[in-house]
């Protein structure tokens, strides 16, 4: 049974709805040529996706070349695999380009341990195929043998993540653009406008590595983590923004002050050196990634909107970050008391962070 929810009560629209008038804005003022099969062209869907300063919101902060690089990837024959640690938008940048040249980022597999080659092929209705035999009717199509068919994007995701022989199955796709159907005696013929987009964490390499000969179909494009801190700050205060309009949390006053401390702890966390260069400190084993810091922040939000005074404050935040940053209860826990002792402590104007730190742990 297939309940229809009207947009606005979801909790996470798709991207094309969630911005489908700029989609409907850019589709009728692109004048440029557009591949066969997209909504838009290749520069309308650059534009969407880094904004234009007016009417139109950036949805990927980052260097502009590696978006370009992306689209036209995918405006060629060849497929598309985002890669990079985890919470560099690979997931949110897969998405939003499906929906800018496709109309429809829902054509998803998620890649697992447990996925099976049906995810990439395609199943059987079994009662059907006991009942009549092999026949249409009976088929349930893969999101990538959908795709195929519409002439549409498919997103894999976690592609690392699946055993290797279902990784394969995307070998024939991507070479000859036909999925064999051989119960049928048929085969599914891309219509254009197909094509894959994939994501992999660059820190599960030796999971299920890709063969070469899959690697060779995709071209490889790396997301780098955000380059500066104000880089990293726009697109923490910009994604909470959006998921407190979304979650309608209460107004709070979202200082940019406690944004960019959790923030400056990430990253020197991440990188074991201060900002200034002049302190080594150990790292944590968790990735302290901007889609953690995003999540602290947000947690942070809530807070302070049913519990606090309305002013997201340290102690909003304190507690978002230890359970960030120790993920083993022991080496981490060291790691973060040297952090806050050495580091944060000496810092005049993070004396309330580092008071509100001390008494979470």
């Amino acid at each position: 049974m297939t309940t229809t929810i009207p947009t606005a009560s979801v909790l996470r629209p798709r991207a094309e709805e969630q911005y489908a008038e700029e989609l409907a804005y850019l589709a009728e003022t692109d004048d440029r040529p557009r591949p066969p099969g997209w909504r838009l062209s290749p520069w309308a869907v650059t534009t969407y996706l880094l904004g234009d300063g007016d009417r139109i919101t950036p949805k990927y902060i980052g260097p502009r070349r590696i978006v370009e690089v992306a689209v036209a990837t995918l405006a060629t024959d060849r497929a598309l695999l985002l890669l990079g640690v985890p919470g560099t938008a690979k997931t949110w940048l897969s998405e939003h380009l499906a929906a800018a040249i496709s109309g429809d980022s829902t054509l998803l597999v998620q890649g697992t341990a447990g996925t099976t080659e049906e995810a990439i092929r395609y199943g059987w209705n079994y009662a059907r195929l006991i009942a009549e035999g092999p026949s249409r009717e009976a088929l349930v199509p893969s999101p990538v043998l959908r795709a195929m068919a519409e002439g549409r994007l498919a997103r894999v995701e976690e592609l690392t993540r699946m055993p290797s022989d279902v990784q394969d199955a995307l070998i024939t796709i991507l070479s000859e653009k036909t999925l064999p159907i051989p119960e049928l005696g048929e085969e599914v013929r891309a219509a254009k406008g197909f094509n894959i987009i994939a994501t992999a964490n660059d820190r599960d390499r030796g999971v299920n590595d890709l063969s070469s000969a899959l690697r060779r179909r995709f071209n490889t494009v790396v997301l780098p983590v955000p380059a500066t801190v104000e880089e990293e700050v726009e697109i923490v205060a910009r994604r909470v923004a959006q998921l407190g309009r979304a979650l309608e949390l209460p107004e709070v006053s979202t200082g940019l002050e406690e944004i960019r401390r959790v923030v400056t702890v990430f990253r020197e966390l991440r990188s074991g050196v201060t900002a200034d260069g002049r302190t080594k400190i150990k790292s944590p084993s968790g990735t302290l990634s901007t889609a953690e810091a995003i999540s602290v922040v947000t947690n942070g939000l809530a807070l302070a909107a049913h519990f606090g005074d309305g002013v997201l404050r340290p102690a909003d935040v304190a507690g978002g970050i230890v359970g960030a940053v120790i993920q083993d209860p022991v080496s981490d826990r060291v790691v973060w008391q040297e952090y806050l002792e050495t580091v944060v402590r000496d810092r005049a104007d993070w004396r309330d962070f580092y008071r509100a730190c001390r008494d979470v742990c």
